[in-house]
């Protein structure tokens, strides 16, 4: 590693549904392809090392249903304060530490579900909740670094529904539509893509790739791939 390399943080674990190891393990080679040094944790605990952290130009989070210590969400709100950026996709960024609601304020969206299919249609499984939808670009990403050039797609997987605030710029929506066997009675249209700048860091995240099948989807790797590079220092 040379003085003038980037170096990466990759934090992984949580939920094995969301394959933490081999999602991650997809955008290792376009990282190092990109000058940066990587180094692999297998969970927060690294966050609360301040040193450590100070070192990380980006910080790439796969981490779902797990917890989170205050020193160590501390620690991460302060390296991104700093300047570090932070990158993530799905429930590794946006459904990652229920417990805290400090690191909830930081990422500024938090899965809340993901509707399935009609109740006849389920059988217990991961399916049950794969549904066909469209990721939209809004105005802004089709002007943004992250999603120009990019049109409106199509996907059958998870579609979040997130809980999020006005500090995040929205590049992409999806919107889940009515349907008799659910309780909502008009379409909820909800952030697919987003940042949010903290500080002196980057945030992006994006809420498609619940598993590696969509992470590489073209338009969801490129989005992801984009995105990471947009977050870093």
């Amino acid at each position: 590693m040379t003085d003038t390399a980037k170096s990466a943080l990759i934090v992984r674990g949580g939920w094995d549904g969301h394959a933490p190891v081999e999602a991650t393990e997809l955008f290792i080679p376009f990282l190092r392809d990109n000058g940066y040094a990587v180094r692999i944790e297998e969970s927060p605990a690294i966050y609360a090392d301040a040193a450590a952290m100070a070192g990380f130009d980006l910080i790439v989070q796969c981490n779902t249903m797990n917890t989170i210590q205050r020193e160590e969400q501390q620690g991460l709100r302060a390296a991104i304060e700093a300047g570090a950026g932070m990158a993530g996709w799905h429930g590794g960024i946006a459904d990652s530490y229920r417990n805290d609601a400090d690191y909830l304020q930081l990422i500024g969206g938090q899965f809340a579900t993901h509707p399935g299919k009609h109740p006849d249609e389920r059988h217990g499984e991961q399916s049950d909740n794969y549904l066909p939808y469209t990721v939209e670009i809004t105005d802004l990403g089709r002007r943004h670094e992250i999603t120009a050039g990019i049109e409106d797609f199509p996907l059958t997987t998870e579609q979040y529904w997130v809980l999020h605030d006005d500090l995040i710029d929205v590049l992409a929506t999806t919107t889940h539509p009515v349907q008799p066997y659910h309780p909502w009675h008009r379409p909820i249209t909800s952030p697919a893509v987003w940042t949010r700048e903290w500080g002196q860091g980057r945030i992006f995240v994006a809420t498609p790739g619940h598993s590696v099948d969509v992470l590489q989807d073209p338009n969801v790797r490129t989005i992801i791939e984009r995105g990471m590079l947009w977050a870093s220092r």
